[in-house]
């Protein structure tokens, strides 16, 4: 019976092992950042493999053409501030811009990889087990921004994912939506520079 359970016991620190623990800093901590009506919005694109092993583990969603930025949101005003039609763009240095795209449909955007075959070739017969989409990790949809507001003095954090062609340190985030829960009023939108420290 003891060894039964050291082997659970063994089973169960090793699936723990495996899940990553990622805790984001204050919005202040950020290089990239800015403040407006006490309300201050911190963004960093997760593009290196050391920056995605703490918050996705294994994955790096950047090698599969999908760009993470967390947003820290910090709300210092009086006032509880809802953030649930908050609006997320990428905009890269032409001005081009690219809009979020749901957590929720992020892992339908690596398909399954098809056969290579020539022309009027017959299908195989023998299925073989696909490899499992690497974007269907647990991280991408559960550690998405999915707020729906803020109350004073509190803060919010999470990913918001982006398919760029490309990405560049002179790219920016423009935020808006943003809206005060007592009087209605929306709050100037927030554009952070992703350059300079």
């Amino acid at each position: 019976m003891t060894a039964l359970l050291s082997i659970a016991f063994a089973g169960f620190a090793q699936a723990a092992d495996d899940k990553t623990t990622f805790v984001p800093k204050e919005a202040s901590a950020y290089a990239h950042k800015m403040t407006s009506e006490k309300v201050t919005i911190a963004a960093e694109a997760f593009i290196t493999d050391d920056q995605s092993k703490e918050a996705f583990g294994k994955v790096n969603p950047w090698r599969y053409g999908v760009l993470p930025v967390l947003v820290v949101i910090r709300n210092d005003s009086a006032q509880a501030l809802r953030v649930d039609r908050a609006q997320f763009v990428y905009v890269l240095p032409d001005r081009s811009k690219v809009e979020a795209t749901p957590a929720s449909e992020v892992r339908f955007l690596q398909g399954p990889k098809q056969p290579q075959r020539l022309p009027n070739q017959a299908p195989p017969i023998k299925i073989l087990k696909g490899k499992q989409n690497p974007l269907a990790e647990w991280e991408i949809e559960g550690r998405a921004f999915s707020a729906k507001a803020i109350p004073p003095g509190q803060s919010a954090s999470g990913f918001v994912y982006f398919q760029p062609s490309t990405t560049s340190d002179a790219a920016s985030l423009y935020i808006s939506g943003l809206i005060n829960a007592v009087t209605g009023a929306e709050l100037y939108y927030f554009d952070i520079e992703m350059s300079g420290k």
